[in-house]
C-alpha cells in the first residue's frame, strides 16, 4: 500500500468508526474504542473548531461520554487531498456531521506519521465552515 492509500484508508476508516461510536453501533464497545484509538500517535494533538487544544489523553477520556449519544448522526468526508514525504503525510479534507436537521461542517488539516504498515494521526487542525 502506498502512502496516499495509507492516509486515505486511515481518514476513511476513522470517520466510519466514529460514526458507529456516536450511534452506539457496536456489540463490543471496548473493541470499537481500541479501534478508534489505534490510529493515533501517542503524541497526537488536535486544535478543534473552537480553537481548543485536545491531547490524545483528553480525546480518549471524552470518547466514552459520547458513545451512543447520537443514534442518527452521519459522518461524511469529502475532498481529501494528500501530500507526503518519506515519513510524514499532510491531508486536507472536509468533514460533515449531520444529526437530524442540524449539520456542522469543518475543514481539517491533518499531519500523519508514516511507517511501512500504516499512517498514524499526529496533528489535526479543524476549522468550522458555515
Amino acid at each position: 500500500m502506498n502512502n496516499t492509500e495509507k492516509i486515505t484508508k486511515e481518514i476513511t476508516e476513522f470517520h466510519e468508526t466514529i460514526e458507529k461510536w456516536f450511534r452506539g453501533n457496536s456489540e463490543n464497545q471496548d473493541v470499537l474504542y481500541q479501534s478508534l484509538l489505534s490510529g493515533f500517535s501517542t503524541e497526537f494533538k488536535m486544535i478543534n473548531g473552537n480553537s481548543d487544544t485536545v491531547t490524545l489523553n483528553m480525546f480518549s477520556e471524552w470518547l466514552p461520554t459520547v458513545f451512543g449519544k447520537f443514534p442518527e448522526r452521519s459522518v461524511q468526508v469529502q475532498d481529501i487531498e494528500i501530500s507526503y514525504s518519506d515519513h510524514h503525510g499532510l491531508a486536507t479534507y472536509t468533514e460533515i456531521q449531520v444529526t437530524g436537521d442540524s449539520a456542522n461542517k469543518r475543514k481539517s488539516s491533518a499531519v500523519f506519521l508514516l511507517d511501512e504498515e500504516k499512517a498514524l494521526w499526529f496533528h489535526l487542525i479543524e476549522r468550522w465552515i458555515e
